[in-house]
């Protein structure tokens, strides 16, 4: 489920030869054990009369989690095939380090020795600190590694720091026990919304694809979708859209789905570059989609203390639009250049996919159906994995062996720890922010530069949004925002649940956007396509997640708050305006045909009225439309000739 920057991405690939052997079978023990820790833990089980107190469970979450994390993901290029005496020498140090200060949580609460501690749970704390930062520099990459480092240690020189920046000093000893022990550090929010939320998540995500459920979203798609105009592409949007919002991660699902989506698409007609841009869009959106949205939706929930779901709801309708524009803009695409569909007899029948796999979409129903009306977030994964697994049985196909079962476990170790391993790291640069208040002055010296201007403020909050997500993953770029922008875009009076979501949906676009575009170079790879090219086109398809933040940050009904009237009247509108939006950035409106330069301009600027969140431009834009449709009628705007008139 983590959020995959290129490192990880080439990381795991090559993950399988470290884990083979002992570090195979060591891992399963270590991803069960964890397992069972949080089943225990979540449904309050008190097996064998254990029961730890809240601190000593995040440390053991470490014990079993981080502690992987050394075993997967190698610390050189040289150990991808192999794990060497000193990575078993962190793992084995990581276990001893963390179970002793979990066993000592009790005395950690009560005798406060997040501020002054004997020289054992000091040195104790020293060293998870070091295996946090190692842990994220083998997740995270290491520029995320330099980011958490400079912020871990901002505790010694806040106190140096000029303005807005000056901040609590703390010494060595005094930061290494607050970023290790304190409820704001290595043990903070991050860690404690993977114990509490994303464990069952990521390990029903991963249930879901190895009992099958990939092939059959992509089969079921096809039966839908294929035979279609643009098919190809529309299969690649449906599908990729389905797996990244259970993964969470841009670049695998970009090469898991991509490697048949993208020899599709170009076998129909696309360009290497529209089918390497399409499939990029399609994964980028991951991250914002439910029902699961990767790390930053539990981390939403947990910031703002409202239940996951209200996380969902908020997130669906801007996500909707995000796709919709984009499988809009493949169609308008396909019928401007006569892209057909793929032939009928070479797509799966859609009843018999349904009859195969019916359960992995009553699955995800029944996850969301216990989600809004059971309200038991952390207990809904499991319940719905015994579903799926029950299922999953009865075929031959789809039913696990014992060998499947342990790669099932094994998996979810690996991304556990991967996870874990990011989000601790994070951790030191929330214990850094809070404990130095620079996070408090931040945000107020923000709202006084810009004058209390909410433009300002926002268009300063996109860019650096976009920026820091270059350099961190998307999970650790909200966290960092959420703590020091949120507050100052919540002082000038938006919407709070909109400004996580603003930040959350800029912290992401980097993946498409030049010069760094992971995702975009990941798709133009399997393409063959120029990447820069291939980049640039996927801004132009993921248009609609560049001014959406806007949108909904400035009118909560388009996140669905606030009164019924409201909220219907946005909606409508929204959908409008991306029609409109998608057909004039392809050059083609359904009904019309073909638009030349000009009227493509005036369809624009109707579609952004629309989205516009006031109802004076709502009119404003349908009279622009039907001025156009009028002068259009009268022969005034001469259009291209084109007889196709609706949607394939």
């Amino acid at each position: 489920m983590a959020d995959t920057e290129e490192h990880r991405s080439k990381g795991t690939k090559k993950n399988g030869a470290r884990l083979s052997g002992t570090s195979y079978v060591v891992t399963a023990v270590m991803s069960s054990l964890g397992i069972l820790l949080c089943i225990n833990q979540i449904f309050h089980l008190n097996i064998g009369g254990f029961m730890p107190i809240g601190n000593a469970y995040y440390y053991y979450i470490l014990t079993f989690y981080l502690s992987i994390s050394f075993l997967v993901f190698p610390g050189a290029k040289k150990d991808s095939n192999r794990v060497p005496w000193y990575d078993w020498g962190l793992f084995i140090l990581c276990i001893v380090t963390t179970l002793y200060l979990g066993l000592n949580a009790y005395n950690i609460l009560t005798k406060g020795w997040e501020y002054v501690a004997p020289a054992l749970p000091t040195l104790a704390g020293g060293i998870l600190w070091l295996l946090a930062l190692e842990g994220i520099r083998r997740t995270g990459g290491f520029s995320l590694f330099v980011i958490c480092l400079v912020f871990s240690l901002y505790p010694l020189y806040a106190g140096y720091m000029p303005g807005f920046l000056w901040g609590s000093s703390f010494s060595l000893l005094e930061t290494v026990r607050y970023q290790s022990m304190g409820v704001e550090g290595i043990i903070g929010i991050p860690t404690r919304v993977v114990g509490n939320l994303l464990v069952g998540f990521i390990i029903f995500g991963v249930a879901l694809v190895s009992s099958g459920g990939g092939k059959f979203f992509m089969d079921f798609a096809l039966s839908l979708l294929g035979h279609t105009r643009g098919g190809a592409a529309k299969v690649a949007v449906f599908s990729s859209a389905f797996m990244a919002s259970l993964s969470g991660s841009v670049i695998s699902n970009v090469v898991t789905t991509g490697s048949m989506t993208i020899p599709a698409m170009k076998a129909t007609g696309y360009s290497p570059r529209w089918a390497g841009a399409v499939e990029a869009c399609a994964s980028t959106g991951g991250s914002i989609m439910p029902p699961i949205m990767g790390a930053a939706g539990f981390l939403i929930a947990s910031f703002l203390n409202v239940p996951y779901v209200e996380v969902m709801r908020a997130a669906f309708f801007p996500a909707f639009l995000y796709y919709l524009t984009l499988i809009l803009q493949v169609d308008a695409h396909a019928a401007f250049t006569g892209i057909g569909g793929l032939p009928r007899d070479e797509l799966p029948d859609k009843w018999a996919t349904l009859r195969k796999g019916w359960f992995f979409l009553g699955s995800l129903f029944l996850l969301i159906f216990i989600l809004i009306y059971m309200r038991t977030e952390s207990w809904a994964p499991f319940y719905v994995m015994i579903f799926l697994f029950g299922c999953s049985m009865i075929r031959k196909e789809t039913r696990y062996t014992w060998r499947k079962f342990v790669d099932f476990i094994v998996n979810s170790g690996r991304l556990l720890g991967q996870i874990t391993g990011i989000l601790a790291g994070i951790g030191l640069i929330m214990g850094s922010l809070s404990g130095t208040g620079v996070a408090n002055s931040f945000s107020r010296e923000l709202v006084l530069f810009a004058g209390g201007n909410t433009a300002l403020l926002l268009i300063f909050g996109a860019i650096t949004s976009f920026v820091l997500g270059i350099g961190m993953t998307v999970t650790a770029c909200y966290v960092f925002l959420a703590i020091v922008l949120v507050p100052a875009l919540v002082e000038v009076g938006l919407n709070q649940m909109g400004c996580h979501l603003f930040v959350l949906y800029w912290g992401c676009l980097s993946y498409i956007t030049p010069p760094v575009a992971l995702g975009a170079i990941t798709a133009a790879a399997i393409a063959n396509s120029n990447p820069m090219s291939t980049a640039f086109l996927s801004m132009r398809l993921g248009s609609a997640k560049y001014i959406l933040p806007f949108l909904f940050v400035l009118n909560p009904a388009m996140i669905l708050l606030g009164p019924w009237e409201v909220v219907l009247l946005a909606v409508v509108t929204a959908i409008i305006g991306c029609i409109l939006l998608a057909s004039a950035l392809e050059g083609y409106l359904y009904f019309f045909g073909r638009l030349s330069f000009f009227p493509r301009t005036v369809i624009f600027a109707s579609g952004f009225l629309f989205l516009y969140p006031d109802w004076l431009a709502d009119i404003s834009g349908l009279g622009v439309l039907i001025l156009f449709i009028l002068l259009l009628k009268a022969g005034v705007i001469k259009q291209p000739v084109s007889t196709e008139a609706t949607m394939a």
